[in-house]
């Protein structure tokens, strides 16, 4: 068999940038640290933070009172932010800034009188931060069927804007519903859907039609993973999500002559390596390196951080 092994793949600079933020908060004012929610969606780099120190919480009544809180990747909503800093938080923002970027035009569309109309699943928790923003004109589409029941009239002032996460066949279908129905509809100059996310999809399409199956390394809980195993699915080729080599069963190699493999953009290269070395265990005997583009993307961190 011949493993295609598409670049880019794995870590983002919102990962690493958030992932750094946790480890040098642990460096600097030791155990514990408290971080609203996952930083990222991957069990092995929570993992791998709790066992550092790091306390992962969802409510911040679990937070004592001047501890210092770190928000994830994900971003949270300016109500989240209040409440820190009604109970004396010392806040960490660990936002992507691609989230922030989200954030900022929904806010400030809704200043102007828009309707907001926000493209991504309701229960994840990027979309909970960003309609957070203006609660009371934004609504959530998730599917084409979600556009035909909108009840806007051709008068509203209508913007849309998207999850970070989201697959570029799904929005582009979704997108054209909404113009199709509000030809005056607006939205962002540039797309929503960040570069990350966009670069995995478009290098997955690269090797999809010259596989006979694809690997996706992710968690379940990873929405731009999700969307990577939705991409190869999209064009027919049979495609699983897995979290590490142990998720990987023999059985599929059965009649498989080309395996192509990415992985999502919070997933840690050693698993990639790992689920590697178990497909040269399954019968791959060539590897190649597809790449799509190069990424030089990087974030600063946080000032406080920042400092040696």
């Amino acid at each position: 068999m011949k493993l295609f092994l598409s670049k880019p793949r794995g870590f983002c600079a919102g990962v690493v940038r958030a992932i750094e933020i946790v480890e040098k908060a642990l460096e600097k004012w030791g155990s514990p640290i408290y971080v609203k929610h996952e930083i990222v969606h991957n069990r092995h780099v929570v993992q791998r933070l709790k066992e550092k120190g790091a306390i992962f919480i969802e409510d911040l009544a679990d937070v004592p009172r001047g501890a210092r809180l770190i928000y994830s990747a994900h971003g949270v909503s300016p109500a989240v932010r209040e409440e820190a800093k009604a109970r004396g938080l010392i806040e960490i923002d660990a936002t992507c800034g691609l989230v922030t970027k989200v954030h900022s035009a929904a806010k400030r569309f809704a200043q102007k009188g828009y309707r907001i109309i926000l493209i991504g699943h309701r229960a994840h928790v990027e979309i909970i931060g960003t309609a957070g923003e203006a609660p009371e004109v934004t609504t959530i589409v998730e599917t084409v069927e979600d556009v035909h029941r909108l009840t806007f009239t051709q008068e509203d002032k209508l913007f849309y804007i998207t999850q970070t996460t989201l697959s570029l066949d799904d929005v582009a279908d979704i997108t054209k519903a909404l113009h199709d129905r509000y030809p005056r509809i607006e939205t962002l100059p540039s797309s929503s859907i960040c570069y990350a996310t966009t670069n995995r999809q478009m290098a997955l399409r690269e090797i999809a039609e010259q596989t006979d199956l694809i690997l996706v390394i992710g968690d379940p809980k990873s929405s731009n993973s999700n969307r990577l195993r939705e991409v190869a699915e999209r064009r027919c080729v049979p495609a699983y999500l897995i979290n590490g080599p142990e998720e990987i069963h023999a059985s599929w190699m059965k009649g498989v002559v080309t395996i192509g493999l990415t992985a999502g953009a919070s997933t840690p290269e050693d698993i990639v390596q790992l689920c590697i070395e178990r497909l040269v265990e399954y019968g791959v005997r060539e590897v190649e390196d597809v790449v799509f583009t190069t990424e030089d993307v990087v974030f600063q961190l946080p000032r406080e951080l920042a400092i040696s």
